[in-house]
């Protein structure tokens, strides 16, 4: 593990090669195509943006996260969530779920849904400790693996433990 310093920044257009590099090696058999970003990246900017995407930039430009959050009401679900493998443990999937609760709160959400492989334990640890709890099962939900979903809740994002709340408390 290196712990690189990194800038979360809004994704943009250009980001989207190389987003599909990182999502095909972390989710090689159910990744987003480009055509799925576009379309999220649409709803993402100006006066009735619904949508919620950061990047993980390191310094010398190399894309090593990213996530996103679709808000609908005072309902936000986030869609997608990723740091490459060398910065696992180094505390960015804390720093990328806070932007998504932040964008949460701004959108005036009061709950925030999400979906998490039943084997990914290191992503369902990572919630929990944001304060979301699980309140159910979509069978079959990630295809073509026939891999289930555990379905995730956070009430009230504004009061969520985030990484900021975290390192100062």
């Amino acid at each position: 593990m290196t712990t690189v310093e990194t800038v979360l920044r809004e994704m943009r257009w250009w980001d989207i090669a190389p987003v599909l590099e990182l999502e095909h090696d972390l989710f090689p058999e159910d990744a987003w195509s480009a055509g799925m970003f576009w379309s999220e990246l649409a709803h993402a900017r100006g006066p009735q943006a619904t949508r919620r995407y950061v990047v993980a930039e390191t310094a010398d430009g190399r894309l090593v996260g990213y996530a996103g959050l679709a808000a609908a009401g005072d309902l936000a679900d986030v869609q997608t969530i990723a740091a490459a493998r060398d910065q696992w443990g180094t505390g960015l999937g804390a720093r990328l779920l806070t932007d998504l609760l932040r964008a949460a709160t701004a959108f005036e959400c009061a709950e925030v849904l999400l979906e998490v492989r039943v084997d990914n334990t290191r992503a369902q640890k990572l919630y929990e400790r944001f304060g979301f709890e699980p309140i159910g099962f979509r069978r079959g939900y990630y295809q073509p693996g026939n891999v289930d979903a555990l379905v995730m809740r956070l009430t009230d994002p504004a009061q969520a433990r985030t990484e900021s709340s975290e390192s100062n408390g």
